[in-house]
C-alpha cells in the first residue's frame, strides 16, 4: 500500500535563464537560453513524493490566473490530492526567477505571491488527513503561522515531522520539539546552529546543536558530498551517488519528497536516506525542478546498479541533495 504523505507549501512557476556563468551584482550576460517548469519548494517535494511511490495530499495556494491553472493541472497529472489548495481572488501564483551556469550551480530570486497568503485555516481544513498520513513534509517558503499549524496537528496526532528549514529562519525549541527530522543543506544548518559547515565533521556538530534545540534527528544534506545523520542511533554518514550534474535546482526538494515517501513506507533511516540520495541525484541529471523528478522506477534502477569506476585521479562523487 501506498505511504500516505500531506505536503504543505508553496507552489511557483519557475522562468528559467540558462547561461554560461551566473551573473554578478551589476553584470550583464547574454548568449542565454529560457524555458519556464512548475516549481516551488512544496510542489516540487509533493511531485517528488507521488513520482518516488507516495499517495500525496497537497496544500497550497495559487492565484486566479492562467500560472495556477497550469499549476493544479500539473498536480493532477501527477495524482496529487488537490482538495486542499485554494485559489486567491487577490494574489498572483508564486514566481522564481533562477539563473542556471554552465556547472549546474543556481541562484534564485522568488516573488511568493499567493504563497504568502497561505494560512492556519487553510492547513486545519486538512486536519483529517494530516492525522491519517503516515508522514507531514513541510518547509519555510510559506507563512509560519502555516507552518506552526501543519506540525502541530501533527504532533497531537501522532503523525510523523519532516521539516526541510528552507529557506533557512530562526526555529523555536517549541517547534523543533514537534519536528521528528529535521533536513538543512549546509548553508541552512550553518544559519540556524551558528557552526561554519565545510566538513562533514562540522556537519555533525552543527546537527547536535540542533538536536539540543529540539529536533529529534537531523539530515544535513551535503551535495556531492552526500548526507550526515545523526540521531538517538549515533552519527550515519550516506555517501552521494556519482552523475554528471546538469541543473542542481529542486534536487534537495527531491530529497525530501523522497525521504518522506521512504520513512512513511517502513524503511529504516539509514536506507530511506539512501532512497532519498538516489532520486536527489537523478535529478541533477536533467534540467528544470518538478521536469527533472524521477519516478520511483528509475530511483530503485540507480539503488540497484553497481557504481560506476572513478575516472583517474579523482575520488570525488557530483549530484547535489
Amino acid at each position: 500500500m501506498k505511504p500516505r504523505v500531506v505536503v504543505v507549501g508553496s507552489s511557483n512557476t519557475d522562468l528559467i535563464l540558462r547561461l554560461d556563468q551566473i551573473p554578478r551584482p551589476g553584470e550583464t550576460r547574454l548568449g542565454g537560453t529560457y524555458f519556464s517548469a512548475p516549481g516551488g519548494k512544496g510542489a516540487n517535494q509533493a511531485v517528488a513524493a507521488a513520482r518516488a511511490g507516495g499517495r500525496v495530499t497537497f496544500v497550497t495556494r495559487l492565484g486566479r490566473d492562467a500560472l495556477g491553472d497550469a499549476a493544479l493541472a500539473a498536480f493532477q497529472r501527477d495524482r496529487l490530492d488537490v482538495r486542499f489548495v485554494r485559489r486567491d481572488r487577490r494574489a498572483p501564483s508564486g514566481v522564481a526567477l533562477i539563473f542556471v551556469s554552465r556547472k549546474g550551480e543556481n541562484s534564485i530570486g522568488v516573488a511568493p505571491g499567493a504563497n504568502a497568503a497561505l494560512s492556519p485555516a487553510d492547513v486545519r481544513r486538512a486536519a483529517r488527513a494530516i492525522a491519517e498520513a503516515d508522514a507531514l513534509l513541510v518547509q519555510l517558503e510559506i507563512p509560519r503561522p502555516a507552518v506552526e499549524t501543519a506540525v502541530t496537528l501533527a504532533a497531537r496526532a501522532g503523525t510523523p515531522v519532516l521539516l526541510n528549514p528552507a529557506p533557512a529562519a530562526p526555529l523555536s525549541p517549541p517547534l523543533l520539539r514537534q519536528v521528528g527530522i529535521l533536513t538543512p543543506n549546509e548553508s541552512e544548518a550553518a544559519q540556524l546552529s551558528g557552526v561554519e559547515v565545510r566538513t562533514a565533521r562540522d556537519a555533525v556538530r552543527a546537527a547536535q546543536i540542533l538536536r539540543r534545540q529540539g529536533a529529534k534527528t537531523v539530515i544535513v544534506t551535503r551535495g556531492a558530498r552526500g548526507a550526515v545523520v545523526v540521531s538517538d542511533a549515533g552519527v550515519t554518514r550516506v555517501p552521494a551517488f556519482r552523475v554528471r550534474p546538469v541543473d542542481t535546482t529542486a534536487a534537495g526538494d527531491v530529497f525530501n519528497g523522497a525521504l518522506a515517501v521512504a520513512l512513511g513506507g517502513g524503511r529504516a533511516l539509514p536506507d530511506a536516506v539512501r532512497f532519498a540520495a538516489a532520486a536527489a541525484a537523478l535529478s541533477v541529471t536533467r534540467p528544470g525542478a518538478q521536469p527533472s523528478v524521477p519516478r520511483r522506477a528509475a530511483i530503485h534502477r540507480l539503488l540497484a546498479a553497481p557504481p560506476p569506476p572513478a575516472a583517474p585521479g579523482t575520488t570525488g562523487r557530483a549530484g547535489r541533495t
